[in-house]
């Protein structure tokens, strides 16, 4: 080989080093499981409902209502019910009349005051999947999750069908369009859930029903290459220094 040739063949063996190292925080992952809430009062959330127009409200009584409910299901964490203390979120509905009617189901941080502004669930990492134990009761109605990017894009994504009776874990892949990372640092770039949204197709009954929702949970790619200077990314830990720094 000429010497011109073998300087051109190391060009190109060192371009492509350089372009796999860019790449190599998008072909290393590092999954995990993580359970965003599990409705048993450990979390910084509490739950409430707010519905389209026609949800039933008269003297007697309004919907949708939403409680804490001392069930769960078995093949989550077992039958037997002795010294447990563990709840799920139910939610009760009821309209007046057939059709599209929605039902939205949203996290409030705890310490919320009244008038306050609902709240949303980070999810952490690049989030691949989530997914959650839902209990139906054979209605013909559908769940939406509602999840947020950090450009402030809300995506909805629907979760399944509720036409089922008792449990059934629902489970969605995060589509790859979706944003969850950027060019400049700190690339990786966090999801957020915004609300659970059920709605009753036309031709189902909806005078009287419940939807009972358990352990919200999401498989996510927590990995992030190291460097020098890397604590500099860190959106927390930048606060924290320009909190404790001088202006002079």
């Amino acid at each position: 080989m000429k010497h011109g040739g073998f300087k051109a063949a190391c060009l190109v063996i060192s371009t492509c080093i350089a372009v796999l190292s860019v790449h190599a925080d998008e072909k290393t992952v590092n999954l995990e499981s993580r359970v965003l809430e599990s409705f048993d009062g450990e979390s910084p959330y509490v739950w409430e409902v707010v519905a389209s127009k026609f949800a039933t409200k008269n003297d007697e009584d309004t919907f949708p209502k939403v409680s804490y409910i001392p069930a769960w299901p078995a093949a989550l964490h077992g039958s037997n019910k002795e010294g447990k203390d563990l709840k799920t979120l139910g939610v009760w509905g009821r309209f007046d009349r057939k059709g599209y009617n929605w039902i939205d189901v949203f996290p409030m941080a705890k310490d919320a005051a009244e008038g306050d502004e609902p709240t949303e669930i980070p999810i952490p990492g690049r989030v691949r999947g989530l997914d959650l134990w839902v209990w139906g009761s054979n209605f013909n109605y559908y769940l939406e999750v509602y999840l947020r990017d950090f450009k402030g894009v809300v995506h909805i994504i629907q979760l399944g069908d509720l036409n089922f009776e008792g449990w059934r874990n629902l489970r969605i892949n995060v589509p790859d369009n979706i944003p969850r990372s950027q060019r400049t640092l700190p690339k990786m770039q966090a999801l957020s859930v915004v609300k659970f949204r059920i709605w009753t197709r036309p031709t189902e009954r909806v005078d009287n029903f419940q939807v009972y929702f358990d352990q919200i949970k999401v498989l996510t790619d927590t990995f992030e290459s190291l460097f020098d200077g890397d604590e500099l990314a860190d959106t927390e830990r930048v606060q924290e220094l320009w909190s404790s720094g001088s202006s002079k």
